[in-house]
């Protein structure tokens, strides 16, 4: 009786390693599942970035206030007939340094 209830105890564990640890167990389902809920949330990162550049575009294409944005914080211009002033703050004293700032 003995080794007969060994013997079947054996072939449960059998039957279960495929359905644990084989090609399409469950262990296996549920890593490919991780991989998927992160991929989902990538992919959702990528659709909000891709919805901002969108209208991005379209802003450039319809209007000329977003070029101007652009060619004023990006490039530097400035319109015709217009002053600008830039104010470039003091550099940090270094430290060991005998000269005195402005000279």
């Amino acid at each position: 009786m003995k080794v007969l209830f060994v013997g079947l105890a054996a072939f449960i564990l059998l039957l279960q390693y495929p359905l644990w640890l084989g090609k399409g167990g469950w262990l296996r389902v549920w890593d490919i599942d991780r991989q998927v809920q992160g991929q989902k949330q990538a992919n959702a990162k990528l659709q909000l970035r891709n919805g901002a550049l969108d209208a991005e575009v379209r802003d450039l294409k319809q209007g000329f206030d977003a070029i101007e944005e652009r060619a004023r914080y990006e490039l530097g211009m400035i319109k015709q007939d217009e002053v600008f002033f830039q104010i470039i703050p003091p550099r940090p004293a270094v430290p060991g340094s005998t000269a005195t700032p402005g000279r």
